[in-house]
């Protein structure tokens, strides 16, 4: 007994020592067309991220404009009026740095990794593409074939490749959460020019954007140069925001996927709360319980102990507004569907019922200070981190307190969030099976 208590006193001294050490200094300020700029110095290596968020992803398209705000991740490399067409990733690999760009449901990520003594180049380029990107005909047709070939190999031509856009469409109704982000290529393809010039010129703008600049950086100095590449932009007009609210899943949705696969698989899909909101974190911990690492519930019970999974794993979409948790497992031979989802709805049900021993839940907090820790060692770690904190959280302040919500969960806030939001008269569930015959 007095070990255990031992071992978890110094967990928890662990855990604080470890919050307090992680804090991240930064300043931010507002540029008068909007822009937000989140500065944060550390001299402990001599390079730079440069990175914008902006705040649209595939929840601000149009019906059907479905896959927009991603093809604009890619369009954004194709250069402005100042950089040649193709130019873009040249400067950034001959300065020495990398850079990179991704997209979700609610937002569109860009940043430069670069020697601090290139801070200027990140900075014009990023300027270059939010003032006068090239959005033409030409970029379009060439990035319409990249996100094609994406597509297929991420989609079509991967096994159970469609199971995030079949689970979507079938957990929303209305919301536009229901298409995946790469959207549908009849709808890339019906766009024209104008439609493609419309949304640049309607979301790429700098009061619905937030810039970030951290690392080897003298603020003052850092300053200086965002006001001479951002100050001159433009402010855009009123961002125009998706206010759909999708109606609770109301009963437990059944059917049945055919698809070029071997082995049959089960989707269990429930609806969680908005990222950043309390039930959030206990609904994420649940996640993690059930299928982080090969000691989590769903590998001991399904795959490891009654081995009927080849594979199992669960994860939580973070999206502004209401989001998924998604427990997906692969049968092994000769393994009904049937045998697999009443095994997986074994593990759910016991933590509805019996709840998360302490000792567990400590475990989990540990693997997350590991996480944030990890996260924030690098430059361009805590650039994405703060300006997310801006942008979904409310406050770039939050970005010290996020890991105090997951640390504050309790044994009954995990209990609690299991029997409300993974309840299986409310979900949605697939079983994918091999095609047979043409079908």
């Amino acid at each position: 007994m007095q070990r255990e208590l031992l071992t978890s006193v110094l967990t928890m001294a662990v855990l604080t020592a470890g919050a307090q050490a992680r804090k991240i200094a930064f300043s931010e300020f507002d540029l008068p067309n909007g822009l937000h700029v989140i500065l944060h110095e550390d001299h402990g290596t001599p390079i730079v991220a440069v990175s914008v968020m902006y705040h649209v992803g595939s929840k601000d398209e149009a019906s059907n404009r479905r896959g927009f705000a991603h093809f604009f991740e890619h369009l954004l490399f194709e250069g402005s009026n100042n950089i040649a067409r193709g130019e873009f990733s040249r400067y950034v690999e001959k300065a020495g740095g990398v850079l990179n760009a991704n997209t979700n449901g609610d937002r569109t990520y860009y940043y430069e990794v670069l020697p601090s003594n290139q801070l200027e180049l990140g900075l014009w380029l990023e300027s270059e593409r939010m003032m006068h990107a090239r959005v033409d005909q030409i970029g379009v047709d060439t990035q319409r074939e990249v996100v094609k070939e994406e597509r297929r190999q991420r989609y079509e031509n991967q096994p159970y490749g469609s199971l995030l856009p079949e689970v979507l469409k079938r957990a929303y109704t209305e919301h536009p959460y229901q298409w995946p982000t790469i959207g549908f290529m009849e709808d890339l393809n019906a766009a024209s020019e104008a439609d493609y010039k419309t949304f640049y010129k309607t979301f790429y703008v700098p009061n619905n954007a937030v810039l970030v600049v951290a690392g080897d950086i003298d603020p003052q100095g850092t300053r200086a140069l965002v006001e001479k590449y951002f100050a001159a932009i433009p402010k855009g007009g009123k961002i125009p925001r998706n206010t759909v609210v999708e109606p609770p899943l109301g009963t437990e949705l059944r059917d049945v996927v055919h698809d070029r696969i071997q082995l049959p698989a089960v989707v269990l899909a429930y609806r969680i709360p908005g990222y950043g909101t309390k039930d959030f974190y206990a609904v994420d911990m649940l996640n993690r319980l059930l299928s982080n690492g090969n000691s989590s519930r769903l590998n001991k019970r399904v795959k490891d102990q009654e081995q009927k999974a080849l594979y199992v794993g669960a994860f939580s979409f973070p999206l502004e507004d209401p989001g998924l948790a998604i427990a997906f497992a692969i049968a092994n031979g000769g393994v009904s569907p049937d045998s697999l989802e009443h095994a997986m709805d074994e593990v759910f049900a016991e933590v509805r019922e019996k709840g998360v021993p302490a000792a567990e839940l400590e475990k989990l907090k540990a693997g997350l200070e590991t996480e944030f820790v990890n996260a924030n060692a690098r430059v361009a770690g805590i650039a994405e981190n703060l300006a997310s904190a801006y942008t979904f959280l409310g406050s770039t302040a939050k970005v010290n307190t996020e890991l105090d919500q997951y640390m504050h969960v309790t044994t009954d806030d995990l209990q609690r969030a299991a029997q409300h939001y993974f309840d299986p008269k409310k979900r949605v569930v697939l079983h994918y099976l091999p095609m047979v015959g043409d079908k």
